[in-house]
This record gives C-alpha cells, structure tokens and sequence, in this order.
C-alpha cells in the first residue's frame, strides 16, 4: 500500500461499500497516522451460520490494511473456498460465499460479541491487530437492518443484495432499530475534534451505505454545527454508477441520477460535491460547490491522486 503522509489535521469519512473502500484507502495514503476517522455503515451486518458478518465494516478494514482482492471488489486476497466446499457438501446454505481467511475473521467477531464486547471494541482489535493506522468506527453498537421494499416484497439487505442479485425493483427502503441507535463515543469524538479539518462522504451508494448513517439521531445537527467542509464524492461516472444496484435504484425511486440529485438527496449536510470530470457539464446550477475530477479508481495511484485532490478543495473551501 503506497503511504506519502503529506497532509496534516483530522478528517472523518462516512464510508460502505467498495467505493467507500477504496477512497478512505486513499485518504490514509495522504494523512498521517491517525488522522482518519471512518465512520462504517452497519445496516448490511447480518447473522449467517451463527456468525455475525458485518462486510462494509470488513471491506473498510481490509482496504485500510491492503488486503483487499481487487478483482473481485470484495473479501480478502490470497483467499481459499476450503470451509465453503465443505459446507456445500455437508447441503448447508452456501448462497452467501465466506472464505477462509474471511471466515476467521467472522469468527474471531462473533465470539468477541459472545462475551460481552461492543462493535466498537471488536472492530477496533481487528483493524490495529491488521496494521490499520486510522480508526474504523461502525456507526452504531446497536443493531440497525436495513430493509428493501420491492415488487416482491420486503427483503433483508442481503436478500435482496447476494441472494436475488438485485433484481428485484426497489420501491423504498427502512432501516429498523435507527431510532433507537447512537454513534458511539470514538464517532462523536472524531466529529467534535477542534482539530477537525473537514468530512467527507464517501462515493458509496448513498441509499444502502450513507443513509442509515446520518439516519441515526443526532448526526444530521451534529454534522451541520461543526463549521467545516463536508464534501459528498459522487458514486456516478458519466451518470451511471460503475457497479452494483444504485443506477437502478436512483431511477426506480425518482432521484436523478446528476450532482443536482445527489445534492436534493443529502440535503443540507452537504456543502459542497466532487464529481467525475466526464460529467463536468453539471459542475454549475446545483446551489453548491461543485469539483470535478477523475474518481475511478482503479488503484493505489488513482486513490491517492483522489484523496489529494478532495483534501485540496476542502482546504479551498475552508479558507473561503
């Protein structure tokens, strides 16, 4: 993993998924160690063969600690499939691929939880006992599940993501427990640093990934109080996402898929947005600060070249 510390201060990302993966790996490229802050959704987390699997929090860590396998966008390089032949085998439900080193980690979180650790805390031991230098904080120690609503019905996040390939059309999501959950204390702490230098959002699917984050009470204030730049990374390219189901759902749910839609999305907690150069004809009319620049990362170059350039116009913006 390429590490030029260069840029000073703290910074709080709020991440899922695999975009969400590689661009806060690009952020601790660039920052110094301890610098960052990220904020992991959890309304994906799920119980699968007594295990808990909580795979934005996972794919986070193992893009910090470079162990990501970058052809498949998701798990851990170097993987092997021994436990999951075994299980296919045995006729056990297989439709959700675990690997094997994978597996360990799964296990190693469960039996935390077991006995009596927080999210926080497990998550915390993985990501230092991996050689992560920033702090990975899941957005909640509560139990938070992010629902579908489509044509077909109501389906669990992983339902709806592994086992029907997101084919079914989305009509509207929920995120049950959200009422009731907080952000733990390193999250609050991140955010009420007086060194905070900005936040930013990262290119994630913001219905799956970011909305169950600043869902929880108290974010949206809290976010909005702090005084500094907090900038949204559009997910799009050329108004398509590059993977995954947010192209589809933009448009089954009426959200236009352009930094205008991004923009009425999050509302006010955004200030201003950074989007791909191929789609820099949008870069005026959405009532905010708009930046484009090459965001496909397709590796550790493109990541840090990102993270540069987005730390550069949150500097920009704060000396405005």
């Amino acid at each position: 993993m390429m590490t030029t510390a260069t840029a000073s201060g703290q910074v709080v990302a709020l991440s899922g998924g695999v975009g969400g993966a590689r661009f806060v790996a690009g952020l601790q490229a660039v920052l110094a160690p301890g610098a960052l802050t990220v904020v992991v959704n959890t309304g994906d987390d799920f119980d699968h063969l007594g295990l808990r699997i909580c795979p934005d929090i996972d794919s986070v860590v193992y893009g910090l600690a470079g162990m990501s396998d970058e052809g498949r966008g998701w798990g851990r390089a170097h993987e092997t499939w021994n436990c999951l032949e075994v299980l296919t085998t045995l006729g056990s439900d297989d439709w959700f691929a675990l690997g094997d080193r994978d597996m360990g980690v799964h296990l190693y979180r469960s039996d935390a939880l077991r006995r009596g650790h927080c999210l926080s805390e497990v998550t915390c031991s993985i990501a230092s006992r991996f050689g992560v230098v920033s702090r990975v904080v899941p957005m909640t120690n509560s139990e938070v599940t992010t629902v579908i609503l489509t044509d077909d019905g109501e389906l669990a996040f992983q339902d709806f993501f592994v086992r029907y390939r997101c084919e079914p059309r989305v009509r509207g999501l929920r995120y049950d427990g959200v009422s009731r959950a907080a952000l733990p204390e390193a999250a609050i702490d991140a955010l009420q640093s007086p060194d905070l230098r900005a936040v930013f959002i990262a290119p994630s699917n913001p219905f799956l990934s970011i909305d169950p984050i600043l869902a929880i009470p108290g974010v949206r204030p809290m976010l909005r109080a702090r005084g500094v730049p907090i900038i949204g990374v559009s997910p799009l390219i050329a108004g398509r996402a590059i993977k995954g189901p947010l192209t589809s759902m933009m448009d089954s749910l009426g959200v236009e898929r352009s930094a205008r839609g991004l923009i009425a999305h999050y509302g006010d907690v955004v200030d201003a947005l950074v989007v791909d150069s191929a789609d820099s004809d949008q870069a005026s009319a959405v009532g905010v600060p708009v930046r484009c620049l090459p965001t496909l990362m397709t590796g550790a170059a493109e990541r840090v070249a990102l993270a540069r350039q987005v730390l550069a116009f949150a500097g920009e913006l704060a000396d405005a």
